[in-house]
This record gives structure tokens, sequence and C-alpha cells, in this order.
């Protein structure tokens, strides 16, 4: 129903120059450029940063001193801003393709084409519930309202804060330049320990009475202990998450690296000799092992915990599914009335005309893979009707939580699984079920993560009195230009430092990877996947806030998850430092805003210097090592903690937004 009394900050009859060169030019770079650098943190931390809010800041920067108008800086951040969210889906699931042997190299037509009809169906799919979402006065928006405020803001400021966002771009950029060959970890020491068990060796004697004396066999334990990472980009995370999240990764690490695994290493006494023997150190061998033994049981876990996200969300799911099929059958009634600016959208007829033809492609890409025509056919219709249902869903879900928060792992991993069995039914196993199973999947991940970025950024709009239609077009536009340079950057991450490694471990994909070997290629290590699947229930059990981040963080290296737990404490520290001096509401809107354009700075720099050295090392050109060292990362530590504390903190005192009359009583 829409909401009468609402009023967009440019009114419906007021006519701005929307649709510039300036425009569309600005929001490209923007989609192609947060849309790599999302990927390479995605692939690093499982996770993605909404662009959102860095794209605002970015077309206030630059549209304002050409003298924009807010509608060509809207469609600047619609249009960039998609790219993150495309990421996210190409992050999570192409890399399995890999992970499973389907693809010994990145396929550069497959993924586009996948990135290119899952993002572009996303944006037509979202279309359908535009008007119902955004003027459903039930759904806070959070993000898109916090958004839209900077940008009002900023219309009336002199001066904007974008330098703290371009000045940590550079230091990111700089410590991942001197850092990237090896990273750094200040200790990583093992702890030693014998204990005896008796009855672990073959039979020795039989004593007079008959009865078997066993040898007493001792195990030598090791302990492996890690630092956190000096990695701005990991720091950044943590910081923007806050530290209730990035306790909950870190935990997962805790129980991965400091329990699960020193368990491992004293069962396996000789697991130096059954390691790979050109596997000379502790710490090879322990990475290894863990990869082998405890990931699985963290596979397991995320399994658990991305379908009890969604079932404690089944009743927004609920709506969310009812809606959508209610507002297509809305559609045509609608687009017959007489519609103000602010409310049009692209024609419903095109639209879903357009959902039609997007499905005939989807079919040959899909007989690509499974060389079977009615595979490829039932692929096709899991996929759209999936994508439809996680489009609405996922747009729900956005206008409740933000689309930082959107469970679209949780959403795929459901599509997979109904995707798999179809295959199962259907006789297609092999290479070739497996690669049809992650298709699915991958375009339903674009399509649920394009759709939640496109209705939060509409939202934004829908605050400040864009157009529809045209945000549409800025989205389509946004999309392609990512999908079309976005499987690139992949591939040159892999070629240069390798997608799973330990420096990029990407683990939804690893998920994904798993459950399709395991349901249709049926290699799966069951018992420790059923283990990690207890873990979890036990997790929930004890009401555990997010089963689901606790196995993330349990799947990504330790020093990742302490160095995002690290950023959290910062994020804690200025919460409660700034507090103390009472600021007003304004006060606690500088904090927010400066730290946020500072961390996100930092990622944004860091992955697109990433992006550029892994580059430098396909050239095989060596980076600079020697400051990769234990008293250099301290310095980084220190060097990211005083920013991220005393600049927002500055700022708000420079502004005079805090009440100081309480600190001048007790004087």
């Amino acid at each position: 129903m829409s909401n009468k009394s609402f009023k967009p900050y440019i009114s419906a009859d007021q006519n701005l120059k929307e649709i510039s060169f300036k425009a569309i030019f600005l929001g490209i770079i923007m989609a192609v450029i947060l849309g790599a650098a999302n990927a390479y943190l995605g692939l690093m931390a499982g996770m993605t940063v909404a662009a959102t809010f860095p794209a605002a800041v970015i077309s206030m920067a630059i549209i304002r001193p050409l003298k924009g108008t807010i509608l060509e800086e809207n469609m600047a951040r619609t249009t960039g801003a998609v790219g993150e969210a495309l990421a996210a889906g190409a992050v999570f699931t192409i890399p399995a393709f890999l992970f499973t042997g389907v693809w010994t190299e990145f396929d550069v037509i497959k993924s586009s084409l996948l990135m290119l009809i899952g993002g572009v169906l996303g944006v037509f799919l979202i279309i359908l519930v535009r008007r119902t979402l955004v003027e459903d006065a039930d759904l806070p928006f959070p993000e898109s309202l916090a958004c839209a405020e900077m940008v009002k803001t900023g219309q009336k400021s002199e001066k904007s804060h974008v330098s703290y966002m371009f000045w940590a771009m550079g230091l990111g950029g700089l410590i991942e330049f001197f850092t990237s060959e090896n990273g750094i970890q200040l200790i990583k020491p093992f702890t030693k320990s014998v204990f005896k068990i008796p009855g672990l060796s073959k039979i020795s004697y039989l004593n007079r009475d008959n009865v078997e004396i066993y040898k007493t066999h001792s195990i030598k334990g090791r302990m492996f202990i890690e630092s956190p990472a000096a990695n701005a980009a990991l720091t950044g995370v943590g910081y923007i998450i806050g530290p209730k999240l990035a306790a909950l990764t870190f935990s997962g690490g805790v129980l991965g690296w400091l329990f699960l695994m020193p368990i491992l290493l004293f069962i396996n006494n000789d697991l130096k000799t059954i390691v790979s023997q050109d596997l000379s150190s502790w710490s090879e061998i322990a990475i290894s092992a863990y990869n082998a033994q405890i990931k699985p049981i963290a596979v397991g876990a995320m399994l658990v915990g991305a379908f009890y996200t969604l079932f404690k969300m089944r009743k927004s799911l609920i709506t969310g599914i009812g809606r959508s099929f209610s507002d297509v059958k809305k559609s045509k009634a609608e687009d017959k009335t007489d519609t103000l600016r602010t409310e049009k959208d692209l024609p419903f007829p095109s639209i879903i005309l357009a959902i039609a033809a997007l499905v005939i492609p989807m079919v040959f890409v899909y007989n690509m893979f499974t060389h079977n025509f009615g595979s490829s056919i039932v692929s096709a219709l899991v996929m759209i009707v999936m994508g439809l249902l996680f489009a609405a869903v996922a747009g729900y879900l956005v206008g409740i939580i933000g689309s930082s928060s959107n469970p679209i792992s949780g959403l795929t991993l459901t599509t997979l699984l109904i995707a798999a069995l179809m295959m199962l039914i259907m006789g297609q196993k092999g290479n070739e079920g497996i690669a049809a199973v992650i298709g699915v999947a991958a375009v339903v991940c674009c399509v649920a993560g394009v759709a939640g970025d496109m209705i939060q950024d509409w939202k934004v709009g829908h605050i400040l009195g864009g157009t529809p239609w045209k945000m549409q077009i800025g989205g389509i536009i946004g999309v392609i230009a990512a999908a079309l340079t976005l499987t690139f950057s992949l591939q040159l991450l892999h070629n240069s430092i390798g997608i799973g490694s330990e420096t990029l471990p990407a683990p939804q994909a690893g998920l994904m990877a798993a459950m399709a070997k395991g349901i249709v290629g049926g290699e799966m290590a069951w018992p420790l996947v059923i283990a990690g699947m207890l873990l979890a229930i036990v997790l929930i059990l004890i009401g555990s806030p997010s089963p689901m981040i606790i196995a993330v963080g349990m799947y990504l290296p330790f020093r990742s998850t302490a160095c995002i737990f690290f950023g959290g404490v910062l994020k804690y520290f200025i919460d409660k430092t700034s507090i103390k001096k009472k600021p007003t509401a304004k006060g606690k809107e500088i904090v927010e805003n400066i730290g946020l354009l500072l961390a996100s700075g930092l990622i944004a720099g860091q992955a697109l210097t990433g992006i550029l050295t892994a580059g430098i090392k396909a050239l095989n050109i060596k980076l600079p090592t020697s400051l990769a060292n234990p008293l250099f990362g301290l310095a980084i530590f220190f060097i990211l903690g005083f920013i991220l504390i005393y600049l927002p903190y500055k700022k708000m005192i420079e502004s005079g937004e805090y009440d100081s009359a309480p600190d001048e009583a007790e004087s």
C-alpha cells in the first residue's frame, strides 16, 4: 500500500537532470572497481561490504564539483554499487567449479555468462516487487535511510568527509603492497606435550593368566598458535561489522584452531610422515591437516547454520514469497494507470518478456555443462523459479536488516540442494551433474545478491526523489559492466595467488563445492560433515547468536579471524570512548561516518592493490618483502588502531557536537 503522506526530497513535479554521461560513466567505473575490490575481499574473508555508502561518498565528491544534481549523484551511486553485489554472487559460487575439479582453470566465457544472466535477471525480477517493498512503512530499510540522510546532509555541508576515505585507501594500498608476498604473522610457535595411552600398539605378550598385555604408546602433541594478520582490509571489515559479529567470527577460529586442531595433532602421532614428504614444517602440516579434517566439520556446521538462518526468517520468507506472486498479478492493472515520475517503473510487459527471453540462453549455457538437453531445461526451470522467489525474499530481508546482512549464501545453498536432487533423479552424475548444480546456484546467487542491493539503492532513490525507471536502467548498465570485467579479476587472482589457498580460501564456494560433490559426485567426508552438523545443533541449543558466522570463522585462517576481531575491538573502544563525552545525535553521526569511511577506504585500498600486485606477480616480478617482519607488523597494528579511534573522536571534538558540561562540573 502506498504511503500517501510520504514526500521525497526532490518532489515529483521537479525535473532535475538525472541520466547524464558523467553520472553513467562514473557509475560504470565504480561498478568495475568496487566489484573487483569486493571479489578480492569475499575470497579472502568470506564476506563482502555493502558498496552503497562508499559509492555515495565518491559520487558526491566527483559529481558535485562538476555542478551535477543530487539525482545525478543518485544515478552514479545506483549504477556503481551493484558491482559489489554481483561480486558476492560470483565469489560465493563460481570458484566451486575449480574446487570440484570441473574446471582446471577459469573459464572466462562461461563465468561471464553466468554473472551476466544472473545479474540482469536479478534487476528484472526485483522490478516486479519494487513498489510494494519501497512503499511498505513496516520495512525500516536501515542502511537505505542512513545513506539517504548522508546524501542529504552532504548537500548542505560545505566540506565533505570524502578525503578520509581516499586517504585511507592510500594507506590500505601501501600496507598491501609491502606485505602481499607472505603477509605478516608475529608469532607461530608450537607447544609440545607428551601423554600415554595404553592399547594403541600391537600385543606385546600374554601373561601367565593368558591376559593380553599391551605396550604403552607415547604421543607427542602440538598446538598451533598464530598472531593476527597485519591486514588493513580485515581490520576494516571487523570495524564495520562491529564487536559482536567480529567476536562471533573469531570464536569460530578459536574453536577450530585452538580447540579441534590440538586434538587432531595429538591423535595423529605420525602425521608428519602421513602428510606429503615435501612439507617440511609443522605449520605447513597443520594447515594441510586442517584443510583435510577440520574444514569438513566447518562445512557441516555452515550447512546447518545456513538453514537455521532461513528458519529463523521463515515468516519474512513466506511473506516475501507471497508478495512476489501478488505483485506480478497486480502489475498489469498498475501499468494502465497514470503514475508520477517518482513511481514509474520500466514497462512490466517488457520486463516479463525479457525474463522469459533470458531463460533461452540459460538453457544453452547449462547444456554446455551437462551435454544433456533435458537436464539443461530442468536446470533452467529450477533457476528461474528459485530466482523469482529468492529475489523477492532477498529484497524483503534487505528491507528489514540491510544488504550487509543479506543471507544470500543460505538462499543459494537451498537452491543447490534442490538442483542436486533434481540431477540425481534425472540420473545426471559425474562432472556434468556437478557443473549443472553449481551453474544453477551461481545464477541464483547473483540474482539474490543483485536484487537485494538494487532494492536498497532504489529505496535511497525513493527517499531522494529519483525516477525508478531511470535507476533501473542504471542498475542494468552497472551489472553488465561488472559482469564483463569481473571474471578477469578472478582469473588473475587465481593464476597468481590461487583461489582456495590460505590467502584466498573462499569459504562459501568451498561449501558449495563440497555439497555438490557430496550429493551428485558421491565424494564427501560424511562422518566429519555430520560431526559439524551436530556441532551446529549444539550451538543452536545453547542459544548461540549465529552458528553460520561461527562456522565461517572455523573455515577461515586463524590469522584472518583474529584480525577481524582486532577491528571489532577497535570499534568497541571508539564507541566507549566517544560515549563518555555524551555526544549529540550529530556527534554520533560524525563518529559513525568518519569511522565507516576510514574502514571502507582501508578495505578498498588493500583490495585494489591486491589485484594490482596479483598482476605484478603474474609477470614474475618480485615484490618487496623487507618490511614483512614482526616489528613492521606491530607498527601496522598501531597505525590502524590510531586512525580508526583517534580520527573519528578528534573530528567529533572539533565539531563541538558533545556535552562537555558534566566534565566541567566534575572538575
